[in-house]
């Protein structure tokens, strides 16, 4: 078996030897606050990596991944943020739906579907939230109903990320009628590109659309399309939810410290550093930043056993509350330019997107109370939050 050690360096050269040409303007290019720069290059990008075998790396090799062990995919995420290699277009097929199927779907399911998702061949986007069933997402009131071979589904979603860009939507809706709060709902696989789905872009605070509104008005999808039976869709959903914390947050830590020492040599050259209190909040971020490594590193053990356990709370709560601090920081260390903009077309500065678009990190992918709420009944053993 190949060491992590050769493993990475496998990583490291292939990425050194691909990220040139066409693809070498790409460096750097996308991520949160800027999903929409160079999307389909990125996306051309991303099937370039499918070629080579280099998508979907800690899939089982049966389901066209690499069979990559736990340590090679941190091995993996790390080299690409070091290479500053493009935002992925795909993670919501290769990180999200991809592990739920081989968890939880049929054979016909996996053949389906799967591969499609190894060639980025069919990008996807999540169907949770909804204008009251955001952070109480047992609140859904989008409903399917079964007619015939096919559930027939009514409602609508919002905060849909990239929803504008994909190609499918796996979709938590109501399939019982009467049933109240997590009863009652199913996890189904529904595609985008047909009548009755409208999709709606959301402009925000950054100016760009990543988040979506999507209308379901009798949209259309196939009875077999249901992962696992009716009914189970919230036992489903939550376990979508810790895959979502898995291995790839690793590379994530990786342009955190892109972004902090950016922020130190920006301090140093501008002479915020020779604030006293700039400096305190410099070094708390550097240590912050260390836990923040430490929290994820232990959270994979929950990975080795099969999924993250509510302990991946914890992680996610500390690093978005870090990142939305460190936007705040820069701009005291920007200070009075940091609000003004560099004229027509008042495009946005680094630390200027960073501020305004981390402020969501507290919220997206379950907010910071919902985040507190799981700690303490699932992690701590207290007694549960009084509910109606």
């Amino acid at each position: 078996m190949t060491s992590v050690e050769e493993f990475r360096t496998e990583v490291r050269g292939w990425l050194r030897a691909n990220l040139k040409g066409e693809f070498a303007a790409l460096r750097g290019r996308g991520g949160p606050g800027r999903e929409h720069e160079a999307f389909a290059e990125r996306r051309a990008w991303e099937r370039h990596m499918a070629a080579a075998g280099w998508t979907c790396v800690g899939w089982p090799e049966e389901f066209g991944g690499r069979g990559a062990t736990l340590e090679q995919q941190v091995a993996f995420h790390e080299e690409y943020a070091l290479a500053d290699a493009p935002a992925r277009v795909n993670h919501m097929g290769e990180q999200l739906l991809g592990p739920t199927l081989m968890a939880f779907g049929t054979p016909e399911q996996r053949e389906r579907f799967l591969p499609p998702i190894v060639a980025v061949e069919e990008l996807w986007c999540q169907g949770y939230s909804e204008p009251d069933a955001g952070s109480d997402l047992a609140n859904v009131r989008t409903r399917a109903e079964r007619e015939g071979d096919a559930w027939r589904v009514t409602g609508q979603k919002i905060w849909t990320s990239l929803a504008h860009e994909s190609d499918w939507c796996f979709v938590v809706a109501r399939t019982e009628p009467g049933s109240v709060r997590h009863q009652g709902l199913s996890y189904l696989l529904v595609p985008l590109g047909q009548p009755g789905v409208d999709v709606r872009p959301i402009t925000q605070l950054t100016g760009t659309s990543e988040f979506n509104e999507v209308f379901f008005d009798g949209a259309r999808t196939p009875a077999s399309h249901i992962v696992g039976a009716p009914g189970e869709g919230w036992r489903i959903a939550m376990a979508t939810l810790g895959f979502e914390r898995g291995v790839s947050t690793l590379g994530q830590q990786v342009g955190f410290r892109r972004e902090l020492e950016a922020l130190i040599d920006l301090a140093r050259r501008n002479g915020a550093a020779e604030d006293p209190l700039i400096r305190d909040r410099l070094a708390r971020a550097w240590t912050g930043l260390e836990t923040i490594r430490f929290n994820a590193l232990r959270m994979l053990d929950g990975v080795a056993a099969g999924a993250p356990g509510p302990e991946a709370s914890i992680g996610k709560i500390y690093w978005a509350t870090w990142h939305r601090e460190l936007g705040e920081l820069a701009m005291d260390v920007c200070g009075a330019e940091g609000m003004l903009a560099a004229g027509e077309p008042y495009d946005l500065d680094d630390w200027q997107r960073l501020f305004l678009f981390s402020r969501s990190d507290t919220i997206y992918a379950g907010s910071n109370e919902i985040q507190r709420n799981i700690i303490a009944e699932r992690v701590l053993g207290l007694p549960r939050e009084v509910r109606p």
